[in-house]
């Protein structure tokens, strides 16, 4: 998935995203508090929709009578539609799911608490090969060169074959899009997977461990690959040239697209976000500006991801379902993505037309 920041592997299309910030001084949260959140979120989303749900028939055809539930990750698109105000006016009622990732996204669009998604190529490919019931129902793609490989400031790697045998970190977790940078550098390098040792940790850990000299190489994305360079990091490989799709999807639950008051809606939706991202390439420092409002962003990490983002909303089509099945088959190969996920079983092309 736009002038929206990255969406990410775990977590912004990809194409996304900003440093997580304290709430508790100096200290980070844990892996397990982060988790505990994000369950909890989802929790309470889960009760809402439920409340929800019972006065929403599944033969509803009135969009002024439903809620949308729109599925963001770390208030990407929510920063994009305040800014832009393509969301004004609605017909039907707006709600928004946030969520740090990706993978707690699609489980809200699974439970019913979301009916949108919003995700890079690889996390959508994920979810499905999971069993989420979701459509892709728009793409949206960037010029690949938010996703990087860093190495530390007086590292010895001067090139992708250079880093056989060395430990590389990837965020956000198996399945990434930096992952699958990290896959396709390999291969076109002539080396296996196998050739790295490979640790996952979120892009918080990772960025800390990287600043602080404990992590030499480092695969991933949005802010953090910025940021990393900020503190001395050196970008050895980006995304750029086809080394990812540069694609992302904004997905829609096959259980919303049933009810035709909320396709409707999510049509709608679509279309106004295209018109967001229109505004968003018009005024790139005013988006910019918001995104520094919204995440805490200094003003060059911020056009950083304004000038890496997506910019416009496109259809589903064969070539866009062909490059992405790419990104999943080679997943698959290295035993990343089990079982195959085919992405033409699991398109709605109906509501973005060419």
């Amino acid at each position: 998935m736009n002038h929206t920041h990255r969406m990410n592997g775990s977590h912004r299309m990809n194409h996304t995203h900003r440093m997580n910030r304290s709430h508790t001084g100096n200290r980070r949260p844990t892996a397990t508090a982060r988790a505990l959140g994000a369950a909890l979120t989802l929790t309470a989303l889960l009760a809402t929709s439920a409340c929800a749900g019972d006065s929403q028939a599944a033969s509803e055809t009135d969009p002024s009578k439903v809620t949308l539930t729109l599925g963001d990750q770390a208030k990407n698109l929510k920063t994009l539609f305040d800014a832009s105000g393509a969301l004004k006016g609605t017909p039907y009622k707006v709600k928004w799911a946030e969520f740090e990732g990706a993978a707690p996204l699609f489980q809200a669009v699974q439970a019913g608490a979301a009916d949108t998604s919003y995700a890079a190529d690889l996390p959508t490919l994920q979810a499905l090969s999971g069993g989420v019931r979701v459509k892709a129902v728009g793409a949206l793609h960037n010029d690949g060169t938010h996703t990087g490989i860093v190495v530390r400031k007086g590292s010895p790697v001067r090139d992708v074959k250079d880093l056989k045998g060395k430990k590389v970190v990837v965020s956000s977790a198996k399945g990434s899009i930096a992952e699958y940078l990290l896959a396709h550098a390999l291969e076109q390098a002539g080396l296996s997977y196998s050739d790295v040792h490979v640790q996952y940790l979120l892009p918080t850990d990772a960025q800390a461990a990287f600043t602080s000299g404990k992590v030499e190489v480092w695969a991933t994305f949005g802010v953090y690959k910025t940021v990393a360079e900020q503190h001395g990091g050196r970008l050895l490989i980006n995304g750029a040239n086809g080394r990812v799709s540069g694609y992302g999807f904004i997905g829609a639950s096959e259980k919303a697209l049933e009810v035709p008051a909320k396709k409707k809606a999510i049509a709608d939706y679509l279309r106004r976000l295209d018109k967001a991202l229109a505004w968003s390439r018009r005024h790139p420092a005013e988006y910019a500006k918001a995104i520094q409002r919204t995440g805490g962003a200094s003003a060059t990490v911020a056009k950083a991801l304004v000038d890496q983002a997506n910019s416009e909303l496109l259809p589903v089509n064969e070539p866009v379902i062909r490059s992405v099945q790419k990104v999943g088959d080679t997943m698959h190969d290295i035993g990343v993505l089990t079982p195959r996920p085919i992405l033409a079983d699991h398109t709605d092309t109906s509501l973005v037309k060419e």
